[in-house]
Order: C-alpha cells, then structure tokens, then sequence
C-alpha cells in the first residue's frame, strides 16, 4: 500500500514515478487483509495504547489520517462502511480489491516482477516472510505465514546498508492466532481465532502463559503463543463462551479447515471443570512493527538522528510507530506514503 500511495501522490504532483513490485500482483498485504483503515480518536489514546512508539509519527497519522482517507476517496476507492465499530478507533473500510485497482491506476506506471539497486522510497512490507530475520529478531519458534510471501526484509537490508539505524520493538509484530491446520490467502480473515478474551489460553501442558487479561487488539496474545514452544497454544472454552455466536462460528469455522477443535477427553492434558472445547492454535504474523527509524517526512535516519540522503522508508518498513501495543499498519502506509512523496517532490 505505502508504495502506490506514494507513486500516486507523487504523480499527482508532478513527478514520474515506478513503482518495482518484487510479487507477481500489486496491492501487497493490504490486499488480503479486511481493509479497515484506522486511528486512535486522539494523540492521547494513541500514546497510551503505544506508550513506546515514535510520537512524531504517531501525531502525523492522528493529524493526517481523516484527509488522507478522503484522498483515497477522490481516487475512486470504494467504501465498505464508515467507522470502525470500536470506539477507541476512527476510520473507513474499503473493499480492498478495489481500493488496489484505484491506487494502481493513480500510480501509472507499476512494474511486476521487478526489484531495482538503488531505490528511493523502501516500500516493501516488512520482514514477515523472511525466517532468517524473523528468529533474529521475533522468535525462533516457527510462525506461519498470514501476509504476502514477498515481504522479505529487502527494505530493512537495503536501509541498513546505506546506513540507516533500527526503531524500538524489532521483536514486536502483529498478526493473529489461527486454527493449527493449512490456511491460504482467502483464510486470512475468516479463521483468525478472535477470542481470547473468552477463553482459557494454555501451553502444551495446559500451564496459562499469558501474564495479563488480552488487550482489546489480541496482539499481545499472538506475541505471546509466539514464544510457546512450536508457537502453539490452546483455547479452552466453556459453555458461556460457546454460547456467544461469533465465539460458535469462528470455533466451527476451525473445524471444518481440519484443525484441533478436541472434547475434553481428546485434549492432551486434564481440563479445568466446565470446558467444554479446546481449540489448538498456531501463531500466524502478518506484519512487523519494527524496522527503520523515519522521521515525520518518512526520511531513514542514521545513528545520530540525521536523516539519510535520498532514502525514504514508508509503510511497515518504517519501525517503531505502534511499539508496546497495536496500531494500524494501513493507516501508517496511507499517512507515510503521502509524506514520503510530498518531501520527495517538494524537495
């Protein structure tokens, strides 16, 4: 997303943009993703939620966000639903089918397949499908894969070899806990198992792992199965949870993909009373949420805060703007894309 919100921009102002897409499609993760588009109602709530994140950058989305969304808009990207649903959060749905026809189109020129030495605006999705990063920096435990297989660190190496300096929370990054069995595109969605909160969340010896309540997000929950062994969890219900009908379909939704979904007699370890079901998880990543330091015009920084010649860095290959809680990594591509391209052409 960040890469055609910065062509787009960028032509819209005058410039020549191309866009190198490493994958065999545009639109990246935010194409398989349910496309909501957020930020916290104010700095406060953001700092808050966020409390080590880059509170320049996260000033830049809450100021820039409303507009830029009505930006979107004027290219012809289709709204879903206005709102989010949550009143912690602002924002809009696109379809985001659609929402990538509109910014490849306003982007002009995209070429698929291609990657280039010597980039100027690194837009390339983090380092999530990139095993040897991930345990070098997140986890050695094996996580699935819930984003596209091109986002492979190549903004993050080629950043750091023109001298670029690493955000907070490089161990940090969002995703979801999914049913244990095989998953594909279309699955990303539909069987994230949003729960947890209802849930009793055990290890493989039915030992409780999380050292708090799960917050509103779940993030904190697929961190933490995260660092289980085999990045495995179970979700223990009652009859109360089950009861609750997104609980049921999400848990039914499990089964018929072929995962764990065991009556107490069948789950490895003894159960508290009152369990009904137990749901066997696998922690899935779909974006990091540290990589290069940016400033507020998207600019990779050195070790000294300076800001590197030429060498921009938006979306999620900019780091440190959700660190110690969740933000959205839509809305960070939309507002950093748009700074990238406005200091690129203004400069």
């Amino acid at each position: 997303m960040a890469g055609l919100v910065c062509a787009a921009r960028a032509r819209q102002l005058g410039a020549a943009p191309v866009v190198y897409e490493k994958g065999t499609r545009p639109g990246g993760s935010m194409l398989l993703s349910s496309c909501v588009v957020w930020r916290y109602r104010t700095l406060e709530e953001f700092r808050h939620e966020c409390p080590g994140g880059d509170e320049r950058l996260q000033r830049l989305i809450v100021d820039r966000l409303d507009d830029a969304l009505g930006w979107l808009e004027s290219l012809g990207a289709p709204v879903v639903r206005r709102g989010t649903g949550n009143a912690r959060t602002a924002g809009t749905r696109f379809d985001p089918a659609g929402l990538t026809d509109a910014l490849v189109r306003a982007a002009g020129d995209v070429r698929l397949g291609e990657t280039i030495d010597r980039p100027m605006v690194l837009a390339t999705g983090g380092f999530a499908g990139d095993h040897e990063l991930v345990t070098r920096y997140i986890t050695p435990q094996p996580l699935a894969l819930r984003a596209n297989p091109w986002s492979a660190g190549d903004g993050l190496r080629v950043g750091l070899a023109a001298g670029g300096t690493l955000s907070p929370g490089m161990d940090e990054f969002y995703g979801r806990n999914m049913p244990d069995a095989p998953f594909g595109e279309a699955d990303f969605v539909p069987l994230a198992q949003l729960y947890s909160d209802r849930a009793m969340v055990v290890d493989d010896a039915g030992r409780p792992f999380l050292e708090h309540a799960p917050t509103w997000s779940e993030t904190d929950v697929v961190q933490a199965t995260a660092r289980q062994p085999g990045a495995r969890a179970w979700y223990l219900l009652d009859a109360e949870a089950l009861a609750d009908a997104d609980v049921a379909a999400r848990v039914e939704r499990a089964r018929g993909a072929g995962a764990p979904v065991f009556e107490p007699a069948r789950i490895p370890f003894a159960v508290p009373d009152g369990v009904r079901l137990g749901v066997y998880v696998h922690a899935a990543i779909t974006h990091t949420m540290g990589g290069l330091r940016v400033d507020e015009h998207a600019r990779v920084l050195r070790d000294d805060g300076a800001p590197l010649e030429g060498l921009y860095a938006a979306g999620v290959d900019a780091g440190g703007v959700s660190t110690g809680g969740y933000a959205s990594g839509l809305a960070q591509a939309l507002v950093l894309g748009l700074a990238a391209a406005e200091h690129l052409v203004g400069s």
